[in-house]
Formats: C-alpha cells, sequence, structure tokens
C-alpha cells in the first residue's frame, strides 16, 4: 500500500533507521554479509524506509540496487534484480560500473534458471554483481518480497551464504498479512533467523505521539483534541490511513475516502468466508469482544471458530487479547457498517444481545442496551439503558452516565420494530419526568449545562416533575455552572423570599447563593448568606450539603474581611466534614475555595497550588473532572503564573483544557491561559481566548468580567492601544461590585498605567477625568485595605505601591525613583518576578530621564531583563530591549541573578540549561528567523526551502521545545542566548 508519502514528513521511526544502518553497514566488515527483513501490515511505512535507508547508504558510498517483486509467480525470474540492474544503469556515468551492469542483464537474457541450471546462473549472477560493485559494498534493497520468486529466493540464499565472494546486505519488505499457510518465504524466513548477521524486524504501527505529530504536519497545524482522539482510533497508528484521514480533513472533505474503503475492502474480502463472518461479527459488537461472546454470535464449530480468527489476526484485521477481539482499525467497522444488508446487522445485534441476556453481569448493562436498541427492540433496551446509567452514576463517571440517561430518554419515544417471529412488543411503562432530571443532573456534572438547561425547561413542563422550588433551586445551579451569575441570582432570591418555599428549600438556596457572592467577590454579602444558611441547616436535618457550602463561604468571606487565621480553620473544617460525607460535589467545593483563598487574598500561593492540585486529583476520582478538577487547575495555573513558574502553569493548564470544558469552568481555564499568552505577549492567542471569555460571560458577575477587562487592558497596552485600554479599565469601574480589593487595586493599576503610558508615547492625551477616577478607586481600595486581614492588606499593597508610582510619571512626565524602588522590593517580598522586573525598568527609565545614577540604572535593566527572559515576557523583554538601546546599555552580558522558582529540569549548581539543545542545526536556523518576525514563506525565500517544508520545521520546534505559538520559541531562542 503506497501512498503520496514524500509530501509527508517522516515521523516515529529515528529508531528503526539507526536499526536498519548499523545492521546494514556500520557493523559489516569487508567480505561480510548482513540482512534485514522488514515485516508489517500494508501501509505501515515499509516501502518508505526502504527508500529513506537505502538513500542513506548511497551517501555512504555503497552501491545500492533497488526493485520490486510482482505478483506474477515464477513468470519473469530474478525480476526484482533486472529491474535494480536496469535502474543502476540508467543512473550511471561511469562507464566499467555499466559494462558490468549490461554484462549481468546479459546473462539473464541468455540462460533460463532450471532445475540442473541454477547453480551456474546463481554464481555468474553473482559474480556480475561483484564486478558491479567494484570493491564497494553492495546493497540489494527488494521490496514487496511476499511476491518474490523462486529465483530470486534461491539468489538471496546464495548470497547470504557467502558464496558470492563480496560484502552484501540485503534490505527487504515483506507484508505480514501475506505470510499466512504454507507461504515458501515463510520457511525461508525462519532458516534465516537463525544466521547471527540475518535480522527480521516486525514494523510496528505509529504511537499516539507520533501519529498526532504525522497528522499535523499534513494538516498543517495540531489537529484538535476531540479531532486528534477520533484519528487515532480511526488508524490505529497506520501511517498511510494516518496521511489519507488527515488529507481529507485539510481538504474538508466528509466521509470515507474511495481509496481507504477500498484498500479496506481488499484485505476482508481476501478472508476465507468464516473469517470475513469473524471480522464483520466484532465489527458490529462492542469491543473488546470475548471469545466465548462471538462463539455465541458466529456460531461455528470452536475448531473452525479458532482457524477463522487465525486468518483475521494473520490478516493484520483483527487483534486479539486476554479480554477479547479488537479490529486493528475502528475504520474498518466504518467501511463493513455499508457491506451489511440491514436485516444481516439486525440479526447481529439480536445474538449479541441473547447472549449477554444469558449471561447476568451489571458491567454489561451498557453493550446490552447498545444492541438491543439496533436489533430494535427499544423496549428491552430501556431498561438495561437505566441500569447502566445508574451503575455510572455508583462510580461517579457522570459523562457515561449522562450518555446513558440520554439514550434511555430516546429510548423511552423510540418505536419498537417488529421482531423475527412478526410480534410488535408491548412498550415498556416508564416516568418521562424521571428521565428527564437524571438526564439534566448528569449533563449538569458532566459538564453540558446548556443542555442541562435545555432538559431543566422540559421538566418544568411536565405535570408530574418536581415543585416550583426545587427546579429554581437546580436551575440557578445550573445557570451558574453556565457562568449566568445574574439570573442565577435572582433565582435564588426568589426561593428565599417566597412563602411557597419549605425551610430545607430555603437553606439550600442560602448555601448556594453564599457560594455564588463569593465567586462573585461579594465577600460581606457571602459570608451574611452563610451565616443565614447555617441557622437555617440547625433547624432542618439532612442539610450537610449545605453546611459544607456555606461553612466554605463563611471561612473564605471571615479570612479575606476579618481573621485569616480563623477563617482558614473554618475552611478546613469544612474540608474535613465533606470528605466524611463524602459527596463529591461537596468536597470539590472544598477544596476549590481553599485553594482559592490560599493562592489569591491570603498570598500563600506554594500551599494553595499544592492543594489546588491535590484537590484536582481528588475530584477526577469522583468523577468531576470536567468540571470542577478543570476550575481547581485553573487556580494552580494561576499560583504558578504568580510565583513566576510560566512553564509549569502551561502544563497544568493543557492538561486541564484536555476536559474540553464548557460554562463557567471554561471561562476559569481561559482567563488563566490568556493570563500566560499576555505575558508572553501572544496577541492571537490572548485574543481568541478573551472572545471566547466574552461569548460565554452574557449576564456573567465580577468574578469574571474584572479578570476579563484587566487582561484586555494589559493586552491592549503591549498593543500600543492605550485608548482600549482605558475603556476596558472605566468599564471595570463602572461595573464593579466586588469586595476584592486586590481585584480592584490590580484594575487601578491598569488604568494608571495606561494613562502614563499613553502620556510618554504621545499616542493619546491623559484623560483628567479618567485619572480622577482612578485616584478614587486607589484611595477606596486604601480604605477597604485597612480594615481587611493583614494578608489581604498585604498584597493590595503591593498594587498601591505600583499604582503610585505609575500616578509619579503623571504627575512629573519622569517618574520618582524612590517609588519604583519601592515597589520592586514589595514584589521581591512577596514573589512576584513579573511585577518586580517591571517597576525596575520603570526605576531605571525614571533613573535615565533625571540624568542620575545611570550605573545603577544599567544594573536594573540587566537584572530586569534576565527575569523577563527567564519568564519569556517577550513583551517586557522587548521594551527593556528598547530603552536599554537608547541608553546605550548592553543586557545581554548581565550575570545571572538569583534564580526565578521554576519546575524545569534540575541541573547540577552551576550548569547552564540549553533548553534548544534537542533541536538540529537546521531547526536551529528556521527558530531564529522566526524569532525575527518572519513568515514561513520569508523563512524559505531566505534558506531556500519550501515554505512546506518551513511549517514541518516549526511543527518539530513545538513539539521539542513544548510550545504551541512562535512567541513562545522566540522567547525560548532569546532566553538561551541565541543570536
Amino acid at each position: 500500500m503506497a501512498g503520496d508519502l514524500d509530501t509527508a514528513p517522516l515521523v516515529g521511526r529515528t529508531g528503526t533507521m539507526a536499526t536498519l544502518r548499523s545492521a546494514l553497514h556500520d557493523d559489516l566488515g569487508p567480505g561480510q554479509t548482513g540482512a534485514v527483513f522488514l515485516t508489517g501490515e500494508s501501509g505501515v511505512g515499509k516501502t518508505r524506509l526502504l527508500t529513506e535507508v537505502a538513500e542513506q547508504l548511497r551517501q555512504t558510498g555503497a552501491v545500492v540496487l533497488t526493485g520490486a517483486c510482482l505478483d506474477i509467480g515464477d513468470a519473469s525470474p530474478l525480476h526484482p534484480v533486472r529491474q535494480a540492474l536496469r535502474r543502476l544503469d540508467a543512473e550511471q556515468a561511469e562507464a566499467r560500473t555499466t559494462a558490468a551492469i549490461r554484462a549481468v542483464l546479459q546473462v539473464f537474457d541468455e540462460e533460463t534458471p532450471g532445475p540442473d541450471g541454477a547453480g551456474a546462473l546463481l554464481e555468474r549472477v553473482a559474480q556480475g554483481l561483484h564486478l558491479v560493485a567494484g570493491g564497494r559494498p553492495l546493497v540489494l534493497v527488494l521490496d514487496d518480497l511476499q511476491w518474490v520468486d523462486r529465483s530470486t529466493r534461491q539468489l538471496i540464499l546464495y548470497l547470504l551464504a557467502g558464496l558470492g565472494d563480496l560484502q552484501l546486505s540485503v534490505l527487504a519488505a515483506i507484508r505480514a498479512e501475506s505470510l499466512r499457510g504454507a507461504h515458501p518465504l515463510r520457511r525461508v524466513l525462519t532458516e534465516l533467523r537463525r544466521l547471527r548477521s540475518v535480522r527480521v524486524i516486525d514494523l510496528l504501527p505509529l504511537d499516539r505521539s507520533a501519529t498526532d505529530e504525522l497528522a499535523a504536519a499534513v494538516v498543517g497545524e495540531p489537529l484538535p483534541p476531540e479531532a486528534a482522539d477520533q484519528l487515532w482510533q480511526r488508524s490505529g497508528g497506520n501511517p498511510f490511513v494516518v496521511e489519507e484521514l488527515a488529507r481529507d480533513r485539510r481538504d474538508g472533505r466528509d466521509g470515507l475516502s474511495d481509496t481507504l474503503r477500498e484498500v479496506f475492502l481488499d484485505r476482508v474480502d481476501a478472508l476465507p468466508q468464516s473469517a470475513h463472518a469473524v471480522v464483520h461479527a466484532v465489527a458490529v459488537g462492542v469491543e473488546p469482544v470475548g471469545h466465548w461472546l462471538l462463539a455465541q454470535v458466529v456460531r461455528l464449530p470452536e475448531e473452525e471458530l479458532l482457524d477463522a480468527v487465525r486468518e483475521a489476526v494473520a490478516h493484520r484485521l483483527l487483534v486479539g487479547a486476554d479480554d477479547g477481539y479488537r479490529l486493528r482499525h475502528r475504520l474498518v467497522a466504518e467501511v463493513l457498517a455499508h457491506e451489511l444488508l440491514p436485516a444481516e446487522r439486525a440479526a447481529l445485534h439480536r445474538r449479541y444481545a441473547e447472549a449477554l441476556t444469558a449471561v447476568p453481569a451489571e458491567l454489561h448493562q451498557a453493550r446490552l442496551a447498545h444492541h438491543w436498541r439496533h436489533a430494535g427492540e427499544p423496549a428491552r433496551a430501556l431498561p438495561a439503558a437505566m441500569a447502566a446509567a445508574r451503575e455510572a452514576e455508583r462510580l461517579h463517571g457522570y459523562a457515561e452516565a449522562h450518555r446513558h440517561w440520554s439514550a434511555a430518554l430516546t429510548l423511552a419515544t423510540e418505536p419498537a420494530a417488529v421482531t423475527p417471529d412478526g410480534v410488535l412488543p408491548e412498550p415498556v411503562a416508564v416516568d418521562r419526568a424521571e428521565l428527564l432530571s437524571h438526564t439534566a443532573e448528569a449533563a449538569h456534572h458532566s459538564g453540558e449545562h446548556a443542555r442541562a438547561l435545555t432538559l431543566l425547561e422540559e421538566l418544568a413542563d411536565d405535570p408530574s416533575g418536581p415543585p416550583v422550588c426545587a427546579l429554581r433551586i437546580r436551575r440557578a445551579r445550573y445557570l451558574a455552572a453556565a457562568g449566568r451569575s445574574a439570573p442565577a441570582e435572582q433565582e435564588y432570591r426568589l426561593v428565599l423570599t417566597s412563602p411557597d418555599c419549605t425551610s430545607q428549600e430555603r437553606c439550600a438556596a442560602a448555601a448556594r447563593l453564599a457560594e455564588l457572592l463569593l465567586h462573585l467577590g461579594r465577600y460581606a454579602e457571602a459570608g451574611d448568606q452563610a451565616r443565614e444558611a447555617l441557622a437555617l441547616a440547625a433547624d432542618v436535618p439532612g442539610t450537610a450539603s449545605e453546611v459544607v457550602m456555606a461553612s466554605a463561604a463563611l471561612g473564605f468571606s471571615e479570612a479575606f474581611l476579618e481573621d485569616p487565621a480563623a477563617g482558614l480553620a473554618v475552611m478546613r473544617q469544612a474540608l474535613e466534614t465533606a470528605e466524611s460525607s463524602g459527596r463529591p460535589e461537596d468536597v470539590a467545593c472544598a477544596y476549590l475555595h481553599l485553594a482559592e483563598l490560599l493562592t489569591g487574598p491570603l498570598n500563600i500561593l506554594e500551599e494553595g497550588v499544592v492543594v489546588a492540585r491535590r484537590g484536582a486529583d481528588r475530584v477526577a476520582e469522583l468523577g468531576l473532572g470536567r468540571t470542577w478538577e478543570t476550575r481547581l487547575l485553573a487556580v494552580a495555573t494561576n499560583g504558578l503564573f504568580r510565583v513566576g513558574q510560566w512553564a509549569e502553569a502551561e502544563k497544568v493548564v493543557a492538561a486541564a483544557l484536555r476536559h474540553r470544558p464548557s460554562g463557567a469552568d471554561a471561562v476559569e481555564l481561559l482567563l488563566a491561559r490568556c493570563r500566560l499568552s499576555v505575558g508572553y505577549g501572544d496577541v492571537e492567542a490572548s485574543d481568541r481566548d478573551l472572545e471566547a471569555v466574552a461569548t460565554v460571560l452574557a449576564g456573567g458577575g465580577a468574578r469574571h468580567v474584572l479578570p476579563m477587562l484587566i487582561l484586555r487592558a494589559g493586552l491592549a497596552m503591549w498593543q500600543g492601544r492605550h485608548d482600549l485600554a482605558r475603556q476596558a479599565v472605566q468599564r471595570g469601574l463602572t461595573e464593579s461590585r466586588s469586595d476584592d480589593v486586590i481585584v480592584l487595586a490590580t484594575l487601578a493599576w491598569h488604568g494608571l498605567r495606561a494613562e502614563a503610558e499613553a502620556a510618554a508615547g504621545r499616542t493619546i492625551a491623559v484623560d483628567p477625568n479618567a485619572v480622577r477616577r482612578l485616584r478614587a478607586a486607589v484611595d477606596r481600595v486604601t480604605g477597604k485595605s485597612a480594615n481587611a486581614g493583614a494578608p489581604v492588606r498585604y498584597v493590595a499593597e503591593g498594587f498601591l505601591a505600583l499604582c503610585h508610582a505609575e500616578l509619579s510619571r503623571l504627575d512629573d512626565g519622569r517618574g520618582d525613583p524612590a517609588l519604583w524602588e519601592r515597589s520592586a522590593a514589595e514584589w521581591d517580598r512577596r514573589n512576584h518576578p513579573y511585577p518586580a522586573a517591571y517597576s525596575r525598568l520603570r526605576q531605571a527609565e525614571a533613573l535615565l530621564a533625571s540624568r542620575s545614577r545611570l550605573a545603577t540604572a544599567g544594573d536594573l535593566l540587566r537584572e530586569a531583563y534576565a527575569v523577563a527572559q527567564s519568564l519569556g515576557a517577550v513583551p517586557l523583554t522587548a521594551e527593556i530591549r528598547t530603552i536599554a538601546s537608547r541608553a546605550r546599555v548592553t543586557v545581554d552580558a548581565a550575570p545571572a541573578p538569583a534564580p526565578v522558582p521554576r519546575q524545569r529540569v534540575a541541573t547540577p549548581a552551576g550548569t547552564a540549561v540549553d533548553e534548544l539543545a534537542t533541536l538540529t542545526a537546521r531547526e536551529r536556523e528556521v527558530l531564529a528567523a522566526v524569532a525575527e518576525g518572519l513568515t514561513n514563506r520569508e523563512i524559505g525565500q531566505r534558506l531556500f526551502i519550501s515554505e512546506r517544508t518551513i511549517g514541518v520545521h516549526v511543527s518539530h520546534i513545538f513539539d521539542k521545545l513544548q510550545v504551541r505559538t512562535r512567541v513562545q520559541a522566540s522567547a525560548i531562542f532569546l532566553r538561551n542566548g541565541a543570536e
């Protein structure tokens, strides 16, 4: 199976290439022979490897003969050798070699091997090849050796036995699925394996990483996680299939290409009838299909069944394991889906269902529902689907539970088909309201918030649904999870004020409203609401969950506004209570608020990150990976960002995004990733994330809106759009109802910085009204933080130091070096390297403007530059370079400052880490051009390489450096002092 392989890079075969070169060249001495027989399924890349290795050996000075066998039996003796010699003759310019080649070809024309003359012919051919080699190593490369004729087979054995008196290597490829039964090559390979100079290598499909790399190279960009998963499952790592599927995606083709369809149909059609039936049965089943189950479905005698399975495995269509049989490529199921008649397919599903029904086991319920449904009997599928959903919920598998409840909801309204005996089954009586309720809750827990709300609306219209107050509480929960905090708050307050709601319902609403207010940054209100909830809970039994939520909200409120130690103690007790109850959502809630408090207001960053990651692992065990785990990982990402561990933060956020979260969970994660992108200066990625957040946040609260506006302002400033930064900050000041003085102080700093930089750059005029509002915000933060807990006041004072320093820039146009020095010291004490580096930049700028302490200014620039480089903060690095250039200060030669904490590979003290060590020389050239800001086309023109090849190099660079953007790759290049 050959494709247009030269258009895609060779990936995942570095080790195999080295092994082949060693066996065929490096380990052979004069007069020695060696051989490698490469086996593998069609499309696994044997021909490509033969081509690549042949070219490498040719460059070492070897004479390489390449030919391919034909499926014509012995009709054309020694065909691949003839073909190889003719090709070499066409390529050679050396008269002596050409004469030797033609002499061997003449031997072929004059003599035909027979039972008696074979030995003489082989000897003359071997002598001729000796002359062709001319004292150089000779390599015979043969493709499709499964079709080898008897004479070529004899020649290979003759030469490998050392009877040809020349240094010879043989490299041959064999389709593994062809070596079955009494194939003559099987016996030959068995004998050759005994020789130490002969190796038989089974070329396996690509692993997941290499599959993703190949697909990305063909498409031109990495595939989204869901698409990458699907391609991996369909292709099984077969390079030919991977390339075909990737090309279809790149070119926008839907469905399965005719090429792939015909390739797999040919392989299935080549099977004996019994093996054909086995493959069809496994394709219809749910993998893995156990042997006992397959026997019930195909109904063959045991010996015949085993033979059929062996044939399917030998043809590389099935894979056998202890737990049953699987298709090697799920693509086969897609191909065969159109080859069975509907009645045949329904009959197979019925056999599966009947066999599973006879074996009572809870783990078979999902399969049972699947097969009864496709057999046309939804009434028998429905109970199984419901049982599977309940079992999934018991195991905290909420995504699976959602799928099963959704299937049950569909089955409840699906008409039954007539059974084979002509009877129409009786419909099963089912409570639709119960199905809607279970499906909505499972959707909420699995992160499908929009679907949960839609199902809840259906439930509200059902006369047998839950009471109004219970529906309001559920709707508020789903709205809050979807990021729609304003209507969620309204729903909770309606429950609290309604005389028709029970004490238990008001307790639940109060506890959940306290949690929501906490998320909105309204800590004083959250504390009051939490106290109300706890008071209600004291008189209502069975409110453990409400106590956990209210305690967590109260502890956070007290820690922020009053007594940090007491608040922390309340929150830790809430976590213990949640763990004792064992309810997943309670445990998740307690972990989240504790981690947020530690990494936020209390600034106990290291412990906060540990708690967040420990909590993420815990809630993942409880089945809340897509929702609460992603939010906890977002908290960990923010903590790592603040302490300067940006590379580690990137890994955490990338791992969380694999869950594909939605609603408020997605917002938390996108904001965390955007914070990194803004720091890196990745404008495109930042814009994309901020647009996604704005779309989700219709009606959202200050908890998300203010961070979004702060990031918009920061990004706009790096773009020189100070007017946009001003708009974002002023909108935040207008909309803010948050008690979070730290967020408000951050917003004020961004606003003052935008006005100061606009004035310095003369891009827009300073807005006196905007500055007046910002001064008022600074005064408000100063007043509120004075009454807050000491840790909150400690963090707020750091941002206030930045605000006062920015005001000095506005007041005199230069800035007060002493205020910037104080700001740098404040952030050093808090272990926040980024604002500390920024403060040193401004301190140096102020000193240079006043023409005082110029040497100190140079030292400050060098120190700030080293920190910015270590973080990968490209925009900050660029601004430091610009100011240093104006002052004629060299920043690159600075001695390294005290290392910023970063989670990188540990190295011995004093040893510099070369992050570019994994790159080839060509990749370093490409990366240098990327760091200059050149496009792929411009780089190609400079290096005389095609634009497509540059794209492949860039993809490899991203993989090796573990980055996802050109800006991040450029940052690593600059950080390593490359020029």
